[in-house]
């Protein structure tokens, strides 16, 4: 049994108590007496509130249940869809458009109002992993190019074991074409450059020819290192975004470059999301302290790791900022040298064992680890909030704490958020609105309010973020009654999801968060196909979204090379004036149909064949074996899973939600049976063990289907997923994570 301390209204888990008397709260110069007392009347206000809107989403679904079960199959067009959106606001599911939805936030930095680039997001159990996020604001194009599939191993450019001069050659000329599109030359091409100078202010580069040439835009060069006439970098600006030229003639590379260029860096993520949520298992105190003890120390700019790599031993901090010396040779440009963190705490839903409180009616009950999340990740913010304007590791330069609030489902959830984090502020002494919120469109509810969503915390949204994964797991959860799902490739061209991706920029746009906000494309899920990606997220920047997920650093500095092909903000504005022009209640009524129109075929529509059926059966259960047997026995919330081809994923509990979901639709409907999905996950555990015989920690499932608390977790996620809230996977996970622990 954990020991606890009684404070106020609280019993707190001593792990977590001594971390935040012992080093939060010192660090902060919060009072602790104010803290637990604030923090006690916090739980005791809104945990009854939290647990209200859960009630809510829950008598909406048993409406939403009972219309889908009594019209079954897609909702359809005229008559249908009206008499079902009645329905809709009848329940309280669809409320009216506010009048006014207008984004009032103020105090944003510029990575997130200003500008775009990608946006990492990485699980902050894993110190190595948030330290290499903070630190990827600048990445190695060259590297990045060199080391991945983005540059062909055709015709001798193959990786190898050592240095590839043709491979290299490729890089060198892919990198000098960059320069061309985004620093490009009054005359001639940094192909086959020899040489890079300042003189009088200008940048002049010596041709290949010999003759030289000055940039077509001047400005674009904003500084150097060095010495002027032999610089060590020189800084290009494309697109509000840096490129940082390094010329070493000593290095490998640059020895062989004409111009003894060395590589080519980039401004990669320009912000990142430290995740406590979707990406890690955090089930008790003793995970939750892990995880905010790095958080703090990434605010304090101590935290730090031991690294082992080609046989040496170093310790990685965070990065200080990059210093230029001006064009004209007098005073400095300063850059942020770090990616500016969000941390994304937990939705309404779960609980935590780290804090339990006394509820009125004498009980003795968890608290809302949202709640507890809020509390605690905001209060540690304040030590970044306190620093000076010289020091050399701030987050935010205007003094804002950014959250990423996810699976809220409509406009009352934000608003209880809103109040949330208004309470937090109050308790230590925080300004009414320093806390900015990513608000996450990624339930049904919220998409088909988002204006709503906007305006309940008008004051706060720093981004929304389409979230395609949990999206389409809670399409699934709430028409499971309605009909068959579709296939999985099927539902990529539903007519609700070009339609959510559409609405998601159009309503960010219309509610004014175009230099206020971010506003925010999904996640690229295959860290080894950079090739493929290169060719298909240029359509992020492409649909007016000025950031993208991407799953790594090296991902991050190949997907920034996209906002250097489409200017977002002049695409953004070209796309309020298209939409100033629309009908907007057309608009929203044409885009409301579409949103609402769920994958699901018609009964006498489901006629897959036996083998498609096995088909999806096992790239199902494949799935959710691959990711839920890490969870489960070795608390690794997210990882590179195989997936069914061998073809590593990036894989959350987002992905559990939909593939748990579809094959508990088929089975209600019948398109299965139990007992093939049984044998099905049978055979896909022994597949799951042996893509992971390499694993010294690895307990197999095959052969110990009785004994096995991941496979016996896999299962319940299938069996019992159509009574799951909302289907997540959460309450499942935690309660089979807390049996292992507990060595259950």
């Amino acid at each position: 049994m954990t020991a606890r301390t009684a404070i106020h209204n609280l019993q707190v888990a001593n792990p977590l108590l001594s971390f935040i008397n012992e080093h939060m709260l010192p660090a902060t110069g919060v009072d602790p007496a104010k803290f637990w007392r604030g923090f006690s009347d916090i739980v005791t206000d809104l945990a009854p509130k939290n647990m209200a809107l859960l009630a809510e989403r829950d008598r909406i679904q048993t409406a939403m249940d009972q219309w889908h079960s009594d019209h079954p199959g897609p909702v359809g067009q005229g008559k249908a869809m009206k008499d079902y959106r009645k329905y809709l606001s009848q329940i309280g599911y669809l409320v009216p458009e506010p009048k006014n939805a207008q984004a009032t936030t103020a105090n944003v930095d510029a990575e997130l109002a200003k500008l775009a680039g990608p946006q990492l997001v990485v699980p902050i159990l894993n110190a190595r992993y948030a330290l290499n996020a903070a630190n990827a604001r600048w990445g190695s194009l060259y590297d990045a190019l060199y080391g991945t599939d983005a540059i062909s191993e055709a015709d001798g450019c193959e990786k190898g074991t050592g240095y590839n001069p043709q491979r290299g050659a490729k890089v060198i000329d892919y990198c000098r074409h960059v320069l061309d599109r985004c620093a490009p030359l009054k005359k001639g091409s940094h192909v086959g450059s020899k040489g890079y100078a300042v003189k009088a202010g200008q940048l002049v580069v010596t041709l290949a020819d010999g003759k030289t040439s000055t940039l077509a835009h001047a400005k674009q060069f904003v500084g150097y290192t060095g010495d002027a006439k032999t610089p060590a970098s020189v800084l290009f600006v494309h697109n509000g975004i840096h490129l940082d030229l390094q010329i070493n003639a000593t290095t490998p590379i640059g020895k062989t470059d004409p111009a003894g260029v060395s590589d080519l860096v980039a401004e990669s993520a320009l912000s990142t999301i430290l995740d406590l949520e979707d990406s890690v298992a955090a089930v008790d105190a003793e995970d939750k302290v892990l995880a905010y003890a790095n958080w703090l120390g990434i605010l304090q700019g101590t935290l730090s790791e031991q690294v082992h790599k080609g046989g040496k031993t170093f310790t990685r901090t965070m990065n200080g900022d990059r210093e230029y010396t001006k064009p004209a040779g007098k005073g400095s440009v300063k850059l942020h040298g770090r990616s500016l963190m969000f941390v994304r705490n937990v939705g309404h839903l779960m609980t935590n064992p780290a804090i339990t409180w006394t509820a009125a009616d004498g009980s003795t009950q968890e608290i809302p680890e949202g709640i507890l999340d809020a509390m605690v990740t905001v209060t540690c913010a304040l030590v970044d909030l306190k620093k000076k304007s010289s020091h050399p590791l701030r987050n935010s330069r205007t003094g804002s704490v950014y959250i990423v609030k996810p699976k809220m489902h409509g406009p009352k959830e934000v608003a209880f958020a809103d109040e949330l984090f208004g309470r937090v502020e109050k308790v230590i002494g925080m300004k009414p609105s320093t806390v900015k919120l990513g608000i996450m469109d990624e339930e049904r509810r919220t998409s088909a309010n988002l204006k709503a969503c906007i305006a309940s915390a008008k004051s706060r949204v720093a981004f929304i973020n389409t979230g395609f994964l949990d999206r389409t797991g809670d399409e699934m959860h709430t028409c499971m009654f309605a009909g068959p799902v579709m296939r999985k490739g099927d539902i990529k061209n539903s007519i609700w999801l070009a339609a959510y991706e559409k609405n998601n920029v159009n309503v960010g746009l219309a509610c004014g968060l175009r230099g206020r906000a971010q506003i925010g494309k999904g996640m690229w899920a295959m860290p080894d196909l950079m090739a493929d990606m290169l060719k298909a997220k240029i359509g992020h920047p492409l649909a007016g979204a000025n950031t993208a997920w991407v799953p790594s650093p090296t991902a991050a500095t190949l997907h920034a090379m996209h906002y250097h092909q489409v200017d977002v903000p002049a695409l953004q504005k070209q796309m309020e004036k298209a939409l100033a022009k629309q009908d907007a209640k057309a608009l929203r009524d044409d885009t409301l149909n579409q949103l609402l129109q769920f994958p699901v075929v018609a009964p006498d529509a489901a006629n897959w064949s036996e083998d498609d059926k096995q088909k999806e059966l096992d790239n199902n259960a494949q799935g959710i074996l691959g990711y839920v047997v890490r969870w489960i026995d070795q608390g690794v919330g997210c990882s590179k899973v195989p997936d069914i081809n061998g073809v590593g994923l990036m894989e959350d509990r987002a992905t559990l939600r939909i593939s748990s979901q579809h094959m508990a639709n088929w089975l209600h409907h019948g398109v299965v049976t139990e007992a093939q999905v049984k044998a099905t996950m049978e055979r896909m555990a022994a597949v799951v063990d042996a893509q992971n015989a390499g694993d010294v920690a690895y307990q197999p499932m095959a052969g110990h289907f009785a004994t096995s608390a991941a496979y016996k977790a896999a299962c319940d996620l299938v069996f019992k997923g159509k009574a799951q809230p909302s289907g997540y996977t959460e309450p499942l996970l935690h309660a089979w994570r807390l049996k292992v622990k507990a060595g259950a």
